[in-house]
């Protein structure tokens, strides 16, 4: 494959890779932030659970339906310019978020948040091949990858620092200064590129494709509050799966489709994605089901959870910087699956906990959890840009992204209702008031408060062995899907050699690059 790589001066391109990840940072911080600020927002906006849950839902529902296209139209207008426009809206929606005096505002502000997210998070991927030959790309993928994973868990550590020390709207004005001085710094280090072949807008795609997205990802997201069985949750599925394959068929056939079918002939790509989907989904699993257990369980509060969270991030950045070094020698295929392999022993071992354990028993296997975090997802990443041709690297990174972010909600919200299942199974709620046994019954926050509110010390005993077994299952499946992953690409994903040789063959592309 023929790729024109720009000759950008080397510490330019590593600045401006610092202000991609640096923004990268932001994003996903965002992404968890608010999950500590829930209970400050209903009560300083008096907001209700359905508004709660829409300032959360809002921000995913546009993020989801728009990373194709945001991909489509990066390659065609300058992936560059996109991509400022992406950090413009994001910055400007934080700040009117910060400003905004009720949930309709806030609301509405999450929702344009997700919108500059659905631009930057592909056009900052798809800037990489443009300005980083062959061999830097696995250490620029590394940092990239590795700022996105990170600001996952720092969002509660930040959340709940500037909580304790300021208002509400801290949470929303932290992005602000980080998406200014990101922009300035790729506005002066970042090369324009686009695909001046990049095919027109896809009008029914787009529509099919963001129609599709959007009732699959409310679906999932309603799926384990009103149950995987409820009518409304079923028909939101049903329509889900019939305008994504309608969408699947109708870009097979496309004059001019936003996405290339053809990439999931190869294994190269498809191995690798399973991989990445699997990671994400892993760790964001993770990081559902194990802050509630630091807080509920061993009772830390938001700013204590997020430094609990702390040896994880030490074992990803560990993985990260090894998968720098293994990976030009071994390829990508084996350090993947060791990695998957490690993954699957961290959570095979936490699924081990018991409600008395201390944090010091713990630490361990978050370690291995992160190391094997950063040895697959890293490496799948960098797979996944090499498989993708020059000229699609936009529409490409817009899909990559796009099946991360479905599969993890898909996962997230499986191993949620796994978790519930398991805690309501085993909670004992007897003896109880009707409404109070109903809160305790339905989460681990509501029988701890019951329990506190009542000086009921078995029922708060009762809930913590409960909601530990749920996170013990929950890690248990984890396991297994990552180690099963992991001997399926072993056994499928082409190795290094038949990687080079595909990659070899002689691809026409037409990608421009400008100063």
């Amino acid at each position: 494959m023929e790729v024109h790589v720009m000759k950008v001066g080397y510490d330019r391109r590593w600045w401006g890779l610092g202000a991609l990840a640096l923004c990268m940072l932001a994003l996903g911080f965002d992404m968890t932030i608010l999950n500590v600020a829930l209970t400050t927002l209903s009560e300083k906006l008096h907001a209700g659970t359905s508004e709660l849950q829409w300032i959360v839902d809002s921000y995913l529902l546009v993020f989801a339906a728009l990373l194709l296209l945001a991909g489509l139209l990066g390659d065609r207008l300058g992936r560059k310019r996109m991509l400022l426009a992406g950090l413009a809206i994001f910055g400007a929606a934080s700040l009117a978020g910060a400003l905004s005096g009720g949930t309709g505002g806030v609301i509405a502000a999450r929702a344009f948040m997700g919108l500059g997210a659905a631009i930057v998070t592909p056009l900052s991927m798809s800037m990489l091949p443009a300005i980083f030959p062959a061999e830097e790309r696995t250490r620029a993928v590394a940092v990239w990858s590795s700022a996105t994973a990170l600001g996952l868990p720092l969002g509660p550590l930040l959340g709940g620092w500037l909580l304790e020390h300021y208002s509400w709207a801290s949470i929303f004005l932290l992005n602000v200064p980080i998406v200014l001085v990101g922009g300035i710094a790729l506005a002066l280090t970042m090369p324009e590129t686009r695909d001046p072949a990049a095919p027109k807008a896809d009008g029914p795609g787009s529509l099919l494709s963001m129609g599709g997205l959007v009732a699959l990802v409310y679906g999932v997201i309603e799926a384990p509050v009103r149950g995987w069985g409820d009518p409304v949750v079923l028909g939101v599925l049903a329509l889900a799966a019939v305008l994504l394959a309608a969408f699947v068929l109708w870009e097979r056939r496309a004059p001019h489709p936003m996405m290339d079918v053809r990439l999931f002939r190869d294994p190269r790509f498809s191995w690798a994605m399973v991989a990445a989907i699997t990671a994400n989904l892993l760790m964001g699993g993770l990081l559902f089901v194990f802050p509630q257990y630091l807080q509920a369980v061993l009772g830390n509060d938001a700013f204590g959870t997020g430094l609990r969270l702390i040896p994880m991030l030490l074992g990803l950045m560990a993985g990260g910087l090894t998968t720098d070094r293994i990976v030009p020698r071994t390829g990508h295929k084996p350090v993947i699956a060791a990695g998957l392999a490690v993954l699957a022993a961290g959570l095979g071992w936490g699924a081990f906990t018991e409600a008395g354990d201390s944090y010091g028993s713990i630490v361990p296997w978050l370690l291995l959890v992160g190391l094997g975090c950063g040895l697959s997802l890293i490496p799948a990443m960098d797979a996944l840009m090499a498989a993708l041709p020059a000229d699609q690297a936009g529409r490409g990174s817009g899909l990559v992204q796009t099946l991360r972010q479905t599969g993890g909600t898909l996962g997230v919200a499986g191993l949620g209702s796994l978790l519930s299942a398991v805690y309501r199974d085993r909670v004992a709620t007897g003896g109880l008031p009707a409404e109070a046994a109903h809160a305790a019954h339905d989460s681990i926050g509501g029988a701890v408060a019951i329990a506190g509110r009542l000086h009921d010390g078995a029922l708060l005993a009762s809930a913590r062995d409960a909601y530990v077994h749920g996170m013990d299952a929950v890690l248990a499946a984890c396991a297994a899907g990552s180690l099963a992953v992991a001997v399926l690409l072993l056994a499928f994903q082409p190795g290094r050699r038949r990687a080079d040789a595909a990659a070899d063959e002689p691809q026409s592309t037409h990608e421009h690059v400008a100063p």
